[in-house]
């Protein structure tokens, strides 16, 4: 069983849900875990980077898995994040990491993980810990874009973003792009060059709104120059969105009353009369097909039948030799 908000008007009180269990944490995860934290820093450390391990920001409300500091001062700081973690607790903790001066960084493995386009984020595959620790190439997978700018003509590769794809206005679009989906296709980027990049701001982050619904977006990592190249053509700067210290869903609250005990049994809807006795609900005249029974056969037996049984119709007995005969007449 869990405990869950509810909402009811205004309120958001708790309520007992039984729900399946999501995440199990297991030993081969925490493994993991430590393989990719223990990676970062030791890339770091190939690059000349100062690198360091759980780091506990100065409110002591969060730790970082490892922060690398960059020559000009930058700090990113890395949370590797295999199983879940909610939504607000994303927020929440990125918030927190850039009011303390650290670029938010998180690593993924699962694509349908929380994080993603909720904070700057970068996905890699999943794979056992002892590959991870032994090198093997880890690519990312997700988080990292290009922009590509194309005059949207009938000879253009790409299709339109007004019309999507239905006609050619002739202006001049831009979008963000997997490496893979980029045309020339671009080489990958690994987690050991967002490492060095990120902290030497070669790599930025970047929030991009989305088209339809500038109430929602995109958080990806992009080169310094296509972000100073994405603002120009857009003509405005896009900060990061900050969210505030207390999500709405953080907020627990709770109806302080006294349990009512008062049986409301026959009370009418909307009426804030007490209960009525029993005796109302049967106070009504009854319309029955049935002979009333005396109120003193409850305490024994009825004496008198609760209804007279019409007799059985005639029946015809045959006999052979003979005419019919009426019950024995």
């Amino acid at each position: 069983m869990f405990i869950r908000r509810g909402r009811v008007g205004g309120r958001r009180p708790l309520v007992a849900s039984h729900l399946p269990i999501t995440h199990k944490a297991t030993p081969a995860e925490s493994a993991q875990h430590k393989a990719t934290k223990e990676r970062i820093v030791e890339a770091a450390g190939r690059y000349g980077l100062e690198a360091e391990a759980e780091v506990a920001l100065a409110n002591r409300r969060s730790v970082s898995d490892a922060v690398v500091t960059g020559p000009n001062g930058l700090r990113i700081g890395r949370e590797i994040q295999y199983h879940h973690l909610s939504p607000s607790s994303v927020r929440r903790r990125s918030v927190n990491a850039l009011e303390h001066g650290v670029t938010p960084l998180w690593v993924a493995k699962d694509r349908t993980a929380s994080l993603i386009d909720r904070a700057p984020w970068a996905r890699v595959d999943d794979m056992p810990w002892k590959d991870i620790a032994d090198g093997k190439e880890m690519v990312i997978r997700g988080g990292y874009r290009h922009l590509e700018v194309w005059k949207c003509v009938p000879s253009s590769e790409r299709h339109c973003l007004v019309s999507d794809g239905a006609s050619h206005c002739g202006d001049i679009h831009a979008d963000w792009f997997v490496p893979a989906l980029c045309l020339p296709q671009r080489r990958p980027v690994h987690i050991e060059d967002l490492v060095l990049q990120s902290a030497t701001g070669e790599s930025v982050p970047v929030y991009v709104p989305n088209r339809g619904n500038s109430r929602i977006g995109r958080h990806m990592w992009v080169s310094a120059d296509d972000r100073a190249l994405w603002q120009e053509l857009i003509g405005e700067r896009t900060p990061l969105p900050t969210a505030p210290d207390e999500d709405a869903d953080d907020v627990i609250t709770f109806a302080e009353q006294e349990v009512d005990r008062t049986c409301r049994a026959g009370r009418r809807a909307g009426s804030s009369a007490t209960a009525a006795p029993f005796a109302v609900l049967t106070s009504r005249p009854v319309v029955s097909p049935f002979p009333a029974c005396p109120s003193s056969a409850l305490a024994t037996r009825c004496e008198s039948p609760l209804w007279n049984v019409p007799p059985p119709p005639p029946r015809w007995a045959v006999r052979r030799g003979s005419r019919s005969v009426l019950n024995g007449r």
